[in-house]
């Protein structure tokens, strides 16, 4: 039975009793009386040493653990937190007078005040008009925990200032690619489910919890799926999804094997080539890991009785759907037909809604996890 812990007022009325009764014939305590007083600050200091203890043994394990100590129960396995990761864009017009040069770390600003730094010095040519990277700026953690780095995506299109203005050059300047690649510092709860991950399941020397642990390892990879002979015997498939990122959450690359391996045509590139390298060095030394993404199958939906609900709305539905296709996306698995009608149907303003279709259960085939594909109002 767990320990409940008293209120203060629990401690002060206890106290109180205990002298009362300590003492002959005094009766009931005055309010403001000096052993009334007293026994106040002895329950408040108690109340304290309560609530240390609480801590103290909140602390005590990873389940529970916050802060410094989960990352300390982390370090013991080698669980480390995924630090923040800064947006780039690699292509961005500058405009201005033919020779006026633009230094390295020169900062533009975005509209909200986000800030980004010049890769490389650049001059303009004689066109007026040259190219550069740009790197977001970080934000610092006690401002913002989180660091901001995904605050830094953004479109292609946007239009940035300069800092300082610089003589011969237009102060605005345009992103020709998307701003794209900025996370955040890992999420308390995502980092605890990796450590608590890493301590159930016991390295085996290559078995199918390790291969998913060392894909979980990689900054970014938020989840992963194991392939038995995917290419025939002595093959391990390693699926893995990075939800969050600019395309979906699947992948950006080719599939294929690592590029350390000395075998095989087939090399990744892209993020399964980062996945493929980081496993080289843990895996067996008999297996050729091959890396892949899931393949996306797109789900069409109709729904009918509702299409005069707001954009709001709508956009809600299409999250909830989301979050019953990420729940129970698997590989090979199959999404319940009845988990989307009940989630569409927790969205206010969808009262009285038909699902035309899909009509029932969605198989997902080898490889595949769902996404969503056009949603239709009729």
């Amino acid at each position: 039975m767990p320990f409940k812990r008293k209120t203060l007022s629990e401690l002060q009325s206890i106290v109180t009793s205990d002298i009362e009764n300590g003492q002959k014939d005094i009766g009931s305590l005055l309010r403001f009386s000096n052993m009334r007083v007293i026994g106040n600050t002895v329950a408040g200091m108690s109340h304290l040493q309560y609530g240390y203890l609480d801590y103290i043994a909140k602390q005590a394990t990873p389940y529970t653990a916050t802060d410094e100590y989960l990352a300390a129960w982390g370090a013991t396995r080698k669980i480390f937190r995924y630090p923040p990761t800064a947006a780039t864009c690699k292509k961005v017009l500058f405009e201005g007078k033919a020779g006026v040069s633009i230094q390295k770390g020169t900062k533009l600003n975005r509209s909200d005040g986000y800030q980004y730094t010049v890769d490389n010095g650049l001059t303009i040519n004689s066109n007026g008009e040259s190219y550069a990277s740009i790197t977001a700026v970080l934000k610092d953690p006690f401002d913002d925990i989180t660091c901001g780095g995904k605050d830094g995506n953004i479109d292609a299109g946007t239009l940035l200032t300069f800092d300082e203005p610089i003589t011969g050059l237009s102060n605005q300047v345009t992103t020709i690619d998307p701003i794209t690649g900025g996370s955040d510092v890992e999420n308390e709860e995502d980092f605890r489910s990796r450590v608590l991950h890493r301590y159930q399941n016991t390295p085996q020397g290559g078995s199918n919890d390790d291969y998913i642990s060392w894909a979980l390892s990689i900054p970014g990879v938020t989840r992963a799926w194991i392939k038995r002979r995917i290419i025939g015997v002595g093959s391990v498939g390693v699926y893995f999804m990075m939800d969050g990122n600019s395309n979906n959450g699947f992948p950006v690359g080719s599939d294929g094997i690592s590029n350390k391996e000395d075998w095989g045509a087939y090399k990744a590139t892209g993020d399964q080539l980062t996945v493929a390298n980081y496993i080289y060095d843990f895996q067996p030394v008999t297996a050729l890991v091959w890396v892949c993404s899931p393949i996306a199958k797109k789900i069409n939906f109709e729904i009918r009785g509702i299409s005069s609900a707001s954009d709001s709305v709508k956009k809600e539905l299409h999250q909830a759907i989301e979050n019953v296709f990420f729940s129970e996306g698997e590989l090979a698995g199959m999404i319940n037909l009845s988990s989307i009608i009940k989630a569409i149907s927790n969205v206010d303003g969808t009262n009285g809604f038909i699902l035309n279709t899909p009509n029932s259960n969605i198989s997902l085939g080898t490889g595949e996890l769902p996404s969503i594909g056009v949603i239709s109002y009729v």
